[in-house]
């Protein structure tokens, strides 16, 4: 009996029963809360899903419209397909501003990664009066781009400016920064940089509190220099924040419209006219919305894929 009454309790055990009870209670207990936790999930996602097709989604589905018709800011016009995109990929005018794009998101990009990175390491040390320090190197980026470019002008637009003036004082000749087309563009660079290097220095420095002093000093005491201890702790650590920030920053220059239009308008001659002007231009000046819309579809195909390489990379610094 005692056998028999063993071997029962066995079974009920092995198919996760109570002694006196049913496990069937328990497990459709546990099933009806996760249906239900799943049903009230889905009922606080879905207005936000919506929300975003609607902001994001009829957009997107316009401009597909636009970009495959050949119309204006007033009409829709005719199918044309993807003619629109061809008459753009022959254009030179659109290689030309694709290039400026690429020096000016290249130097915007690691121009302000570089001097953010210093800025950072920088501020990690004791200097004197470090806290009004930190807010006058945000100045940059919490300034209006209208007054920044406003600034800049001032200082340079004109052979009587000050920054000319100066050169001249010193017997450099007169530089024209935004009547040259070479000197246009190193200019509107140098202005990007100035305008986004506290950016940076912020996406570092919040990466750099985070990494443990004792590494370090481990490094330190096994010998290895201070450069050692940058390229091999340092940057590895900070890895995932940087290819994060250069993602951020690769779309803010491929998208920046005022920094190059308030300073210098595209000109001279073109020189810094970027795709998001030439995308301007093409709708709002040519009229010419299926032109224009192919010009920034291309634009977010770039920075699609940019933005997966980069991903990548943080998948990897984030295995390691």
């Amino acid at each position: 009996m005692s056998s028999t009454t063993a071997q029962s309790g066995l079974a009920r055990a092995r198919k996760g029963l109570g002694p006196g009870g049913s496990g069937d209670g328990s497990l459709n207990r546990k099933s009806k809360l996760s249906a239900q936790a799943s049903r009230t999930f889905f009922w606080l996602l879905l207005p936000s899903v919506v929300l975003l097709v609607l902001i994001h989604g009829y957009p997107l589905f316009q401009a597909g419209v636009q970009a495959t018709h050949n119309g204006n800011l007033i009409e829709t016009g005719a199918f044309v397909g993807v003619d629109n995109f061809q008459s753009v990929l022959s254009s030179p005018a659109f290689w030309k501003a694709a290039q400026f794009t690429l020096w000016f998101t290249i130097v915007g990009v690691f121009g302000s990664w570089v001097m953010g990175l210093g800025l950072a390491l920088l501020l990690r040390t004791k200097i004197p009066a470090g806290g009004a320090f930190k807010v006058l190197l945000l100045l940059p980026w919490v300034v209006p781009i209208v007054v920044s470019s406003t600034a800049w002008n001032w200082l340079v637009a004109t052979p009587d400016s000050l920054v000319p003036s100066m050169f001249r004082n010193l017997g450099l000749g007169t530089p024209l920064f935004l009547a040259d087309p070479a000197l246009a563009g190193f200019t509107v660079m140098i202005f990007k940089v100035w305008c986004s290097f506290p950016f940076m220095m912020m996406m570092t420095s919040a990466a750099l509190a985070s990494v443990d002093g004792t590494v370090y000093e481990a490094a330190s005491m096994d010998g290895a220099s201070r450069f050692q201890q940058f390229t091999q702790i340092t940057l590895p650590l900070i890895a995932r924040s940087t290819y994060i920030s250069w993602i951020l920053m690769t779309i803010f220059c491929v998208n920046d419209f005022p920094t190059i239009y308030l300073l210098t308008g595209g000109g001279p001659v073109d020189a810094t006219t970027s795709l998001v002007v030439l995308a301007y231009r093409t709708v709002f000046q040519d009229f010419a919305t299926g032109p224009g819309v192919a010009i920034a579809f291309l634009m977010t195909l770039t920075l699609v894929v940019v933005s997966v390489i980069l991903y990548r990379q943080i998948r990897k610094s984030s295995v390691e």
